[in-house]
């Protein structure tokens, strides 16, 4: 609904003589949506926002999975959900904060929250020299047969 009623306003602002650059700064839309939106009528417009309800998204033929895997583990990330998705669906078309807006949509439409898991530190006795060591996995790169670095 709400791009309706800005339809309706940036309509409104015109026929008040205001200028297409204007109505852009006034409603904080670029002057080729205002364009869009001039050559819009009401009838037309109705009809767009209606189609924007009903598109079909990238990730729902995924719901079902991504739902599931919420359910299960309500402390699952959106990272980790988009990882999830690479690995056991093979699904890679999609961006990140994509994941993120359907996650958070589907935690609020099936009032599913994220529940946080805190992990609990505390400071260990230091022990004597000799008997503590630190370690630090580093990287390294070597070449293969074939001349490739890995």
């Amino acid at each position: 609904m709400l791009k309706l009623e800005m339809i309706v306003e940036v309509h409104q602002l015109k026929r008040q003589g205001f200028k297409v650059a204007a109505i852009a700064r006034k409603c904080n839309l670029s002057r080729t949506t205002v364009y869009e939106y001039l050559e819009m009528d009401f009838e037309e417009a109705c009809r767009w926002t209606e189609e924007l309800k009903t598109r079909q998204r990238k990730l729902d033929p995924y719901r079902d999975d991504i739902l599931a895997w919420l359910k299960e583990h309500p402390d699952l990330s959106a990272s980790q959900i988009s990882d999830w998705l690479e690995e056991r669906c093979n699904f890679k078309n999609v961006g990140d904060s994509t994941v993120r807006t359907y996650v958070r949509e589907l935690r609020e439409k099936y009032h599913i929250p994220k529940s946080l898991a805190f992990r609990s530190y505390e400071a260990i006795e230091e022990l004597p020299r000799g008997k503590q060591m630190q370690v630090d996995f580093g990287e390294m790169r070597v070449k293969t047969f074939d001349g490739k670095t890995m």
